[in-house]
């Protein structure tokens, strides 16, 4: 919105003319969306305790979480907001990636709303079945990836390519509906089951999305794209702008969602989050080191996977308590150690999936 404003502008004085550049585009992005989560969070806070709007705690879970009941929940929808407004105002808006990861922000934003809603609201355990669920994020995925295979304008938009070796590329067809949609709603549901402890999912949802937008810059541009010999997607690069609403958004809410926590995102953005990472990894064809980057979120996923088909198959638990960060609170770590260590981890996994941009 404001670039077309900056372009019209241009025309009377041509210092506007700065704005056309992704990089400052994007920095604006980080500070328009970290800008309204801190102005508008205290406001979201007091709103969600008049309306008692409140998180439910399992009694069979670390006690010390017992004293969270009742902690103002559903502040995802401050981070989506805040995202939105931001692309919107700062992104080039005839740019098809720019739709259809917003596409994928509301859908899947929706759902983990309705989801959240009633579970504190309408105080129903269950909230929205999960074959519901699963339906509605199925929409979103097989929407978006459809989408990206129909309007893709090349080859390397629809190939899989394995970091750390290169040449190796493989040709998906069809195949990458399906991929994609697995990606998408993998990624959504991960996230998701990582927001357990306070500010546990939004770094590492932060530090992936300040990662992918280096890839995004990167895969937009030409030369950069052919000099590191990743693939060369044009007009990827103005994911810049989104990556960096969900950094300046994610800080923000940090602020209010750190130990102690004074407000949760619940399912409206963890959903939300863990998808958008997913549809911008496919764009930028990095979806196996979004793998890498966002080992925490593979390293929840798994532990519950594991945690079910055991208990299933022999009777018995592999971890105390599963999602895995759980399982340390029951061995005894402070929480704040748990998060902290999570995120170190995190660091390290990101600064992993950067390199494959060297090391090939």
């Amino acid at each position: 919105m404001l670039l077309l404003l900056s372009e019209f502008l241009a025309q009377y004085y041509t210092g506007f003319t700065v704005f056309r550049y992704i990089t400052l585009r994007g920095i604006l992005g980080v500070l328009t969306a970290l800008m309204l989560s801190l102005v508008f969070g205290p406001y979201l806070i007091r709103q969600l305790k008049l309306k008692q709007i409140g998180q439910a705690v399992r009694n069979d879970g670390p006690q010390s979480h017992l004293s969270k009941s009742g902690t103002p929940t559903m502040g995802g929808g401050l981070i989506l907001l805040s995202i939105a407004v931001a692309t919107l105002l700062w992104a080039d808006l005839s740019n098809r990636y720019i739709w259809i990861t917003l596409f994928v922000l509301v859908v899947f934003g929706a759902v983990g709303w309705v989801d959240d809603w009633r579970k504190v609201v309408e105080k129903n355990p269950r909230g929205l079945p999960a074959r519901w669920k699963y339906f509605w994020q199925s929409i979103g995925g097989l929407g978006a990836a459809v989408l990206l295979f129909m309007t893709a304008q090349s080859p390397v938009e629809t190939q899989l390519i394995v970091p750390f070796f290169k040449g190796v590329v493989l040709e998906m067809g069809i195949f990458f509906i399906v991929f994609t949609y697995f990606v998408i709603v993998g990624s959504s549901n991960a996230v998701n089951l990582t927001d357990g402890l306070d500010g546990l999912a939004i770094m590492p949802t932060v530090l992936v999305a300040g990662a992918l937008a280096v890839f995004a810059y990167l895969s937009g541009h030409v030369q950069f794209a052919n000099y590191l010999h990743i693939p060369y997607v044009a007009g990827s690069g103005e994911l810049i702008i989104i990556c960096g609403a969900i950094v300046g958004a994610g800080l923000g809410f940090l602020w209010f969602n750190t130990y102690p926590a004074q407000v949760f995102m619940g399912d409206v953005g963890a959903l939300s989050l863990g998808a958008v990472l997913g549809v911008m990894a496919v764009i930028v064809r990095q979806e196996l080191v979004l793998v890498i980057m966002g080992g925490i979120f593979v390293l929840e996923t798994v532990s519950v996977i594991l945690q079910v088909a055991s208990y299933k198959l022999t009777g018995r638990r592999i971890f105390r308590m599963a999602p895995i960060h759980h399982h340390f609170e029951l061995k005894g770590w402070p929480e704040p150690r748990v998060i902290v260590r999570f995120w170190i981890i995190s660091v390290v996994l990101v600064l992993i999936g950067l390199a494959s941009l060297k090391i090939r």
